[in-house]
């Protein structure tokens, strides 16, 4: 058995470390509350934007447009977002796994990092690594999001990459977050965005309009020409997408930070606990040592 000094000084670094937990849960709780407002505001429009494309794709017809379709390039690119810190649970470790257990080769993927922790753990596994931005995440910025959807329309309209993927993770509320990878490009029929029957992970997944003849619907006109509107709304298309994905990443981050902070502490009062029990069993066979001990003189005197 340890000895009480052993136990106490045990005891006190655990408390040391909750302290510390308690202060990280906090800051984290108030981070999460400003996130989750900024996701759930800018959620309406990134959903907006995604459903005003399915709209076009689903009554267009056939558009020989270079982003509509295959440029026979064999080179995926994929945004990893992920935090620069630890201490969130699996949060870093679900995203990165997307993209390590994918089934795709280390050859045929290039890697925009966003975030330390994702770069560091697909470097780690060989993957190559065109891009990375670890203050992106920070303070995430439709400017910033632009800026690379339009490095990356660039490279993908020159054949240097053939498709073009954003790893995050979906935050739900504040304990559920879905990791996820999602295409953007190219916009195909194989391409096109799905949604839910009822809204809820695990359902059936249906196209819109799915089960309508395409006879039946009415197809879009452009004005002037479609290559020009396409032009316009294709890169707002992939920003947007990309802005919400670093919103919704930051939220479930903090919210992910939370939960393990919270489990943190709690495990550390239950250790606490448990030391306070060994600390006190310890003491009484001390006192009761030194009773016998005592008591054993006092006859050998007598």
């Amino acid at each position: 058995m340890a000895s009480m000094r052993d136990i106490k000084r045990r005891k006190t670094g655990i408390q040391s470390t909750q302290q510390i937990t308690k202060a990280m849960k906090l800051v984290s709780t108030v981070k999460l509350q400003r996130a989750k407002t900024r996701a759930e505001q800018s959620k309406n429009y990134t959903m907006q934007m995604y459903d005003t494309i399915v709209s076009i794709m689903s009554k267009s017809g056939y558009i020989d447009h270079p982003l509509m379709k295959p440029n026979g390039c064999n080179k995926k690119a994929v945004i990893l977002i992920t935090s620069n810190r630890g201490l969130a649970g699996g949060y870093n470790s679900n995203i990165t796994k997307l993209v390590t257990q994918s089934g795709w080769s280390t050859d045929e993927l290039v890697i925009y990092a966003i975030g330390k922790k994702g770069r560091d753990s697909v470097k780690r596994s060989g993957y190559e690594i065109v891009y990375e931005n670890s203050d992106m995440i920070e303070e995430p910025l439709y400017s910033d999001a632009s800026e690379l959807a339009g490095d990356l329309l660039k490279k993908y309209a020159a054949g240097e990459i053939g498709e073009i993927y954003v790893a995050y993770t979906i935050f739900k509320n504040t304990v559920v977050h879905v990791p996820k990878l999602q295409k953007l490009l190219p916009l195909g029929e194989d391409s096109t965005p799905t949604e839910s029957v009822s809204g809820k992970e695990g359902e059936e997944s249906i196209k819109p309009d799915a089960g309508v003849e395409s006879e039946k619907r009415a197809l879009m006109t452009y004005e002037p020409d479609s290559d020009e509107a396409l032009d316009a709304i294709i890169p707002k298309y992939v920003t947007s997408l990309i802005y919400g994905a670093l919103i919704e990443a930051v939220a479930s981050e903090n919210g992910a930070r939370m939960q393990a902070m919270d489990s943190a502490t709690d495990n550390a009062e239950k250790m606490i606990s448990g030391l306070e029990l060994q600390y006190n069993r310890a003491r009484q066979g001390a006192i009761t040592q030194e009773l016998t001990e005592i008591i054993g003189g006092a006859e050998a005197i007598g």
